[in-house]
């Protein structure tokens, strides 16, 4: 098992962001978890790369207990995420982000940079400009360019979706497909639930913090009743 989280709680003073909450992730796989703004989706990810300390549970990633590991030692053994809002920095170049995200790592070559050019030839035609002259989609091929820099085993995404097109929301989830065959297993934060279910293996919804379905991703899919109840369709 590539990722386990079992009973895991997050408070934010009062507010309880996560109530006892289990889930797993295979080597291999593509995993979404759904649910309405203020589920307790983004939290769920800031607690597994350690930007939020939990109140109880545990979390393990490829064997290992994590919970004394940094940041940075956990994006190191192969964590990362692409956040909410891509988080960009416009101030720099295209080319000075990707090498942010080659700053935790140590063994990142420059073919390892010529690769996320090769992948993405939008950003090679503007490596040299500020990330600022981008357009939506080429800010979130940047963000995820960035974070694949890192070399992650695992790599997080919070709404990628968000703010594009109907276009490139195909684009993008073809996307995410290729980096998964290419070996990558994915943890997709989605409010796209349609997009998010075709090509995930299995979803776990949930509900003011707690998991209240999971199940098969073609299964979660095929429930009107659920799409409903608890994923506003």
């Amino acid at each position: 098992m590539l990722l386990e989280i079992d009973s895991l709680d997050v408070r934010y003073g009062r507010n309880h962001a996560l109530q006892n909450l289990s889930l797993q992730i295979d080597h291999g796989e593509i995993v979404t978890v759904l649910g309405a703004n203020g589920a307790g989706k983004s939290s769920l990810l800031k607690a597994i790369l350690g930007m939020v300390k939990p109140a109880a549970g545990q979390i393990r990633f490829d064997g290992a207990d994590v919970d004394r590991w940094t940041v940075p030692k956990r994006v190191r053994n192969g964590l990362a995420l692409v956040p909410e809002g891509r988080q960009i920095l416009t101030s720099l170049t295209v080319h000075e982000n990707l090498l942010m995200g080659a700053y935790p790592r140590r063994d990142v070559r420059a073919a390892d940079i010529d690769a996320i050019y090769q992948r993405f030839s939008n950003l090679a035609a503007r490596r040299d400009m500020s990330a600022s002259v981008l357009s939506g989609g080429e800010q979130q091929m940047l963000a995820i360019g960035r974070a694949l820099l890192s070399k992650p085993v695992l790599m997080m995404l919070d709404e990628p979706s968000l703010g594009l097109s109907p276009l490139l929301v195909q684009e993008l989830f073809s996307l995410l497909q290729q980096l998964n065959t290419d070996g990558l297993s994915l943890l997709l934060v989605e409010q796209n639930t349609n997009m998010a279910l075709k090509v995930a293996s299995r979803g776990y919804i949930l509900e003011l913090g707690r998991v209240v379905l999971q199940g098969p991703a073609v299964a979660l899919a095929a429930d009107e009743q659920l799409q409903s109840a608890y994923l506003g369709e």
